[in-house]
This record gives C-alpha cells, sequence and structure tokens, in this order.
C-alpha cells in the first residue's frame, strides 16, 4: 500500500468528520486548529480543494478566501462518508486486497459498475489517481 495515499485518505476523512460536527462554514484556518494533529497550512488548504474538485465540499468566500462545508444533504453527506469509511475499513482489513477489490467490482450492478468506472477516469484526469 502506498503510504502517501493512506495518509491523505485519512486525512480527507478527518476533515469530512470534522466539518461534519461544524454549525457553519469553515476556514482552512479553522478546520487546521479542529484537528486532532499538526499539520502544515498548506495540507489542509490542499486537501480541502481536493475534496470540493471531488464534490464532497461546497465553499463559498469568506473575506478574501473561502469557508467550506460538506456539499448537499448534510445527512446524505454524513450517510455517504461513514459509507465511505466503512468500505476503506473493510479494504484495508482484507489479507488480499486485489481479491477483495476484484471481488467488490464482480458484484456491483452494471450502472454501478459503469458511475465507479467514470469516476476513476475523473480522478486519473485531474491527477489524483497518480500514486495508486
Amino acid at each position: 500500500m502506498n503510504r502517501s495515499r493512506s495518509v491523505r485518505g485519512g486525512l480527507e476523512s478527518e476533515i469530512v468528520r470534522t466539518l461534519d460536527g461544524a454549525a457553519e462554514p469553515l476556514t482552512p484556518r479553522q478546520v487546521q486548529t479542529m484537528l486532532d494533529r499538526e499539520l502544515a497550512y498548506t495540507s489542509v488548504m490542499t486537501t480541502l480543494a481536493r475534496l470540493e474538485r471531488k464534490g464532497v465540499l461546497e465553499r463559498e468566500r469568506r473575506g478574501r478566501g473561502f469557508a467550506y462545508r460538506l456539499s448537499g444533504d448534510d445527512e446524505s453527506a454524513a450517510r455517504a462518508g461513514e459509507s465511505a469509511r466503512r468500505m476503506r475499513q473493510a479494504l484495508d482489513s482484507s489479507p488480499d486486497r486485489n481479491v477483495a477489490l476484484l471481488r467488490f467490482v464482480g458484484e456491483l450492478r452494471p450502472e454501478d459498475e459503469a458511475l465507479l468506472t467514470e469516476l476513476l477516469k475523473q480522478s486519473l484526469a485531474k491527477g489524483e489517481g497518480e500514486d495508486l
């Protein structure tokens, strides 16, 4: 497993959880302060921007910068985040990632397989899958 990929995924999850618990949109500095670990401001900014490009977050102008919140319905976004975390945990606990992914894809409905294929293409086109 590529270490930078898992660290980034962990940071993304932490940021989503932080924003999920917030009463209002948060600036990158506010997110950085609320996280339980020390991170460079640029790491938080980059991760927020990546999540916004993926459609997980929305941003709004706040002074000279932006504030971020979960996209769409907060409840559905929180459920989607929890589902993604469970999927990641199941994959991480598998002794053979290749077999686990192969079986997962093999059990997808055709429309879900097509959606996954499109999402992977978009991710690669944006350079997010370079370390896969």
